[in-house]
């Protein structure tokens, strides 16, 4: 007799004599690496659900209160890494114990094969819960470029910015004897607008001299002759706040410095709406100028720091998950081994 699954060849005798077709035999059971795949890829999203729970169960948005950043990253890991283990041993184990029973087969072969087995059922049971969790690996995989194109990106935002407030501003000078209060609101809403506002504070031991109102429309009612020189004067200060406002655009695109003739005209606003000299003026001018870009540099320099922290968390959760898919996949080939020694001695 002729072992069940031996392969016949043409030419060779059968049983009886008859002579058959050579037949080919996969030594790999795709339904026992399936049942494997399937029972892993369960387990895991089971695994990776609880561990979110216990990870938001542990965060608290209070200060001094629940786990810190570096617990629960390590918790993480460690939570991976068991989800690994237990959900790629489960499938491999299930893959060995479920495949068919090779007779006649090298033990050495035997081994291959059942290891082979617990690889395939850890390779499919990782790309279907990855195609499940498509959108979490995805946000994981992104910090580092997020974190990237902020540190990249730093210069060309503030810049982005320094155009919106020099827009405001020239929306704000252009509206300013329509609406006084709403021109006010637009460079108080701007980066610069505390800059102006600190450079035309008036000085506690000069006399503030205001501009001349101007004259009043021909034929104007009684109300409006009262209010006019207000309005006269609202209008000058947005004239100034928008002048001044360009110019600190201006002296940031530049590096942050200005030309001796801007330097001299912001001193000159400022020197009208606060009453100090022309040289005060100006050293009020140059000196909110250097904090203005100090404190800029300040808010690049903690930008960056912060794209760099992310950049290296991202590298470690990835460095991470890959040392703990590749524990999952040891465990599920060893397993896988364990699972076809039973299968083989029951029979």
């Amino acid at each position: 007799m002729v072992a069940k699954n031996e392969a016949w060849y043409p030419g060779e005798a059968g049983v009886d004599g008859v002579i058959a077709p050579r037949t080919s035999n996969s030594a790999v059971s795709w339904g026992a690496v399936l049942a494997g795949a399937t029972a892993a890829a369960a387990l895991s999203l089971i695994l990776l659900l609880l561990g979110a729970g216990l990870g938001l169960s542990a965060v608290s948005p209070w200060a001094n209160d629940g786990a810190s950043a570096a617990a629960l990253g390590v918790a993480g890991i460690v939570w991976l890494a068991f989800t690994q283990l237990a959900a790629s041993g489960l499938g491999g184990y299930l893959a060995g114990r479920l495949r068919v029973r090779w007779r006649d087969t090298d033990p050495n072969e035997v081994h291959f094969r059942d290891t082979a087995h617990g690889m395939l059922s850890w390779a499919v049971a990782t790309l279907f819960t990855a195609a499940v969790l498509t959108a979490s690996v995805g946000a994981i995989a992104g910090i580092g470029v997020k974190g990237a194109a902020v540190a990249a990106g730093t210069a060309a935002t503030g810049a982005a910015a320094v155009g919106a407030v020099a827009t405001a501003g020239d929306e704000s000078g252009a509206k300013g004897g329509a609406s006084g209060t709403s021109a006010r609101t637009a460079l108080g809403s701007g980066d610069f607008g505390y800059y102006v506002d600190t450079l035309l504070r008036p000085s506690a031991t000069a006399s503030t001299t205001a501009p001349a109102p101007s004259a009043a429309p021909a034929g104007a009612n009684p109300a409006t002759l009262r209010a006019w020189p207000d309005a006269s004067m609202v209008h000058a200060d947005e004239q100034s706040s928008a002048t001044l406002n360009r110019l600190l655009v201006r002296a940031v695109r530049d590096g942050g410095t200005l030309s001796p003739e801007d330097t001299r005209a912001a001193g000159q606003l400022v020197a009208q709406r606060t009453g100090l000299s022309q040289a005060e003026a100006e050293r009020r001018v140059t000196e909110t100028l250097q904090r203005a870009r100090t404190e800029a540099q300040a808010l690049e320099t903690r930008a960056r720091e912060a794209a760099d922290a992310a950049r290296k968390t991202a590298l470690t959760t990835a460095l991470w998950m890959v040392v703990a898919l590749l524990i999952g996949a040891f465990t599920a080939s060893l397993l896988a081994t364990v699972g076809g020694r039973q299968r083989d001695l029951i029979g």
